[in-house]
């Protein structure tokens, strides 16, 4: 079976190096353009790439894929399916269709949760205690073609999106695995989605970060860990904005106005007044500062109790 494989990011490269280690015969990656990186604006190849050119693939980065140009590329490889993990790009039909087996996706959700771009951060953000993997036949919908394995995994109480992230990327490969297989055998049952559950998880903004410190403990935690490592959470401390990569809820009642900083906790960080409950913040980063433990920023600038932390104190 002859696959092109079409992904960018870190996420997609365990599928790839999946398809690799298991002698499936990818004869071509088409990735995102290469981009400028860094101070230095040096130009910097897509994870995918990489891993491409170790095994002497041939990369393909159209910039386009709306004029039809690159169909002709594509029939050339006589191709029998595309793999398709965090490509960038919308596919058009004339590309859907292309390959005997067509187009298989694999998604970052328990499909039809979370469809669109953010997948894993919102799964965070709203605090839901699963996730997974769907492996979907497309359609010209946003990830609403028929569902055809599906993975799942619990997040952690504390998981944040990067750490959940990363874990994903490998139950993809293995779920890729899973279904390519079933394909090969035709085992494959192809499952409608239903509509009526269906949710949308739009890309993130930094307008998400500012921390609403009237909201609940529970809900400030899962912006904290859904946020980490981008956009992060805020907070303004006087005339200062830093980033706060992690806290812990801790269990009180409200003793002081929302965003009051109760107590410095040795050793462990700083607690501060939720809507209902407390914050223990840990780890922090104010800007042009390195990221650090609360407990080091606090031994050079000790931050006073009752100090009203907020983006409209």
């Amino acid at each position: 079976m002859r696959i092109v494989f079409m992904g960018t990011p870190d996420f997609a490269v365990p599928c790839l190096q999946m398809l690799l280690n298991e002698g499936f015969d990818v004869v071509g990656v088409v990735t995102q353009p290469d981009k400028p990186k860094g101070r230095g604006n040096k130009m910097t190849f897509p994870p995918v790439k990489e891993v491409a050119l170790k095994n002497n693939i041939p990369v393909y980065q159209p910039t386009t894929l709306k004029d039809g140009s690159f169909e002709s590329v594509l029939n050339t490889l006589k191709i029998d399916l595309i793999v398709v993990v965090a490509y960038g790009k919308i596919l058009p039909r004339t590309i859907l269709t292309l390959p005997k087996h067509g187009c298989i996706n694999v998604h970052a959700s328990l499909l039809p949760k979370y469809r669109g771009a953010g997948p894993i951060q919102w799964s965070v953000l709203n605090g839901e205690q699963e996730t997974g993997i769907t492996t979907m036949q497309m359609d010209v919908g946003l990830d609403t073609g028929d569902m055809l394995c599906q993975s799942a995994t619990p997040i952690g109480v504390y998981e944040t999106a990067g750490q959940l992230h990363d874990r994903l990327s490998q139950l993809g490969a293995s779920t890729l695995l899973e279904t390519l297989k079933m394909l090969q055998n035709g085992t494959l049952q192809p499952k409608t989605q239903e509509e009526a559950q269906a949710t949308y998880a739009p890309m993130l903004t930094k307008q998400l970060s500012p921390i609403d410190w009237e909201k609940d403990a529970d809900t400030l935690s899962h912006l904290i860990c859904g946020l980490n490592p981008w956009p992060v959470a805020t907070t303004q401390m006087a005339d200062n904005v830093f980033k706060v990569y992690q806290a812990q809820v801790v269990q009180c009642e409200k003793s002081q106005p929302a965003g009051t900083v109760l107590e410095h906790i040795k050793g462990q960080g700083l607690l501060v007044q939720a809507g209902k409950d407390a914050l223990l913040i840990q780890e922090i980063q104010f800007e042009g500062k390195k990221r650090m433990h609360i407990e080091a920023y606090m031994r050079g600038k000790p931050i006073a109790i009752g100090t009203r932390l907020g983006e409209n104190i």
